[in-house]
């Protein structure tokens, strides 16, 4: 029946966006991760990767306050955020990294809902979302930031990936938060670092 299922809920996260002011619906994935997982904390430095149209943003603000920060960044222009600092361009190129860098040489924590524009191909969509995902890990590692969160869609290099994200912060969980659709493959790791011995 229509309006059934996890697709039904999908919808009605996307009225509830719109009633309640949230840019995106994704803004409740985020909520879902934050109430298990606490990645955020008062006064928190956070660097949001893929930030457009801004949901994420507005979530994680809400959770660090105004002693904290955000640098968001997306090849998409984002609309102004009170509190938040963003930038336009693309992370793989060197003046935009160079920008980041500027503005957040430090990060509590990196979350990236980043996304490549679908093919239609799912190996190849699927290729180009560990490689999106990756280069978020790397700008987590370059950081040491606490807490690290990524979507990525599953497929034959999910595994390897996820053992990058476990090498590096020495645990991760997966999830599939209840706003996501119910026919999408993306999953979201979420890392915490633990203490070098």
């Amino acid at each position: 029946m229509p309006g059934q299922g996890r697709q039904g809920r999908s919808d009605a996260f996307q009225r509830k966006a719109r009633r309640e002011g949230y840019r995106a619906r994704s803004a409740y994935k985020l909520m879902d991760i934050q109430k298990r997982s606490k990645i955020f904390k008062d006064g928190s430095i956070v660097l949001d990767l893929g930030a457009a149209p801004g949901g994420w943003s507005q979530v994680a603000l809400e959770y660090i306050g105004e002693e904290g920060k955000l640098v968001g960044v997306d090849l998409q222009h984002i609309l102004p955020l009170n509190g938040a600092q963003f930038i336009q361009g693309d992370l793989r190129e060197k003046e935009i990294r160079e920008e980041l860098e500027r503005l957040a040489p430090k990060a509590d924590a990196v979350i990236s809902d980043m996304s490549p524009n679908l093919s239609g191909n799912y190996s190849v969509d699927q290729a180009r979302s560990v490689e999106l995902s990756s280069l978020a890990l790397e700008i987590a590692a370059e950081r040491r930031a606490k807490f690290f969160v990524c979507k990525v869609f599953e497929g034959s290099d999910f595994q390897e990936f996820r053992q990058s994200v476990i090498d590096e912060f020495g645990s991760v969980r997966t999830l599939s938060p209840e706003a996501s659709r119910k026919q999408s493959s993306e999953v979201y790791l979420i890392a915490k670092r633990k203490k070098r011995r």
